[in-house]
């Protein structure tokens, strides 16, 4: 019962409220800690040594903030269900998500590109977003939303429910890491490269959970499932991850568009125009699949605590 309630207020909460405040929010420590480790790795270092630095920054980041977090239990009960609610809201994030792609479908309505860049850019995506055209704009959300179901939902929520908090926390900072440093060329070439492996083997199950989540929501949504399974088929491997090429491939595929990375990918779902209507389904595809996930999570979590 425990983990059904902290789970549910933890989601209620994010999809309420705001991100806590900067300062106090642990994946903003992480990010913190990960950017001053780095900054001070060794100048014209070896391969060899950025490889062991890099992967110093992720096993000692790693424990450290996710193994204090077993020291909730010896809190009396009510006071470690009021302290590890919002910590679980930190884990994970699919509110902010989902207002970031309004935000984008909102600012191509009002006929506001730049605006559209600039929230992209901000919220979404990395890459830079100056000179996309209005269609890629488009299909660079739908991509964000659909690989974002995996990194901010599905895989913190999954090992929640089968490791806790800290289980939540240490996928939480080997993303973090990933997102940060988990870069080809440049010292992240060897020094990311753990933090990128992991992050894969960590993202490898929860990411075909999804998958079959997001055809589920498709079919409730009546989208096109053949096509997101022909998509999901064909499609797949063509992302340099083993993992997001999954949840984008489907996407693409339920709503019938061509989601595209200049000198990336190109996953071919099918021939419909790229337009504020497809962003617009594929954010009521994200609803539905979320809530599929957060149930999923509810249920493992439900099944560990009574086979515990």
């Amino acid at each position: 019962m425990v983990v059904f309630i902290i789970l549910f207020a933890a989601v209620t909460w994010d999809l309420l409220l705001d991100e806590p405040p900067s300062p106090l929010h642990p994946v903003v420590w992480m990010g913190r800690y990960v950017g001053v480790l780095w900054n001070r790795r060794p100048a014209g270092a070896s391969d060899r040594k950025l490889f062991l630095f890099g992967g110093a920054i992720v096993l000692s980041g790693a424990l450290l903030f996710s193994l204090p977090l077993r020291a909730l239990g010896l809190l009396p009960g009510l006071v470690a269900l009021l302290v590890a609610i919002p910590l679980l809201k930190c884990a994970f994030s699919i509110g902010a998500l989902l207002r970031a792609g309004e935000g984008v479908l909102r600012a191509i309505d009002l006929d506001d590109l730049p605006e559209a860049r600039r929230l992209l850019s901000w919220s979404l995506v990395s890459r830079d977003t100056e000179d996309l055209s209005q269609e890629e704009v488009l299909g660079a959300t739908i991509e964000s939303l659909a690989e974002n179901l995996t990194d901010s939902l599905a895989s913190p929520l999954f090992f929640y429910s089968l490791f806790g908090l800290p289980g939540a926390f240490f996928y939480r900072y080997v993303n973090t890491c990933d997102s940060m440093i988990g870069y080809r060329g440049g010292d992240t070439e060897w020094g990311g490269k753990i933090a990128a492996r992991l992050d894969d083997v960590l993202n490898w199950v929860p990411a075909r959970i999804a998958t079959i989540l997001l055809l589920c929501a498709g079919a409730a949504a009546r989208e096109n499932v053949v096509g997101g399974v022909a998509a999901l088929r064909d499609e797949r491997v063509k992302t340099e991850s083993p993992n997001a090429g999954w949840t984008m491939s489907v996407m693409a595929g339920l709503l019938g568009v061509t989601l595209e990375k200049r000198g990336h990918y190109s996953l071919c779902g099918g021939s419909e125009p790229m337009s504020t209507g497809a962003l617009a389904r594929c954010l009521r595809v994200v609803r539905i699949c979320g809530a599929f996930i957060v149930a999923f999570a509810a249920a493992l979590g439900g099944l560990g605590a009574l086979f515990a």
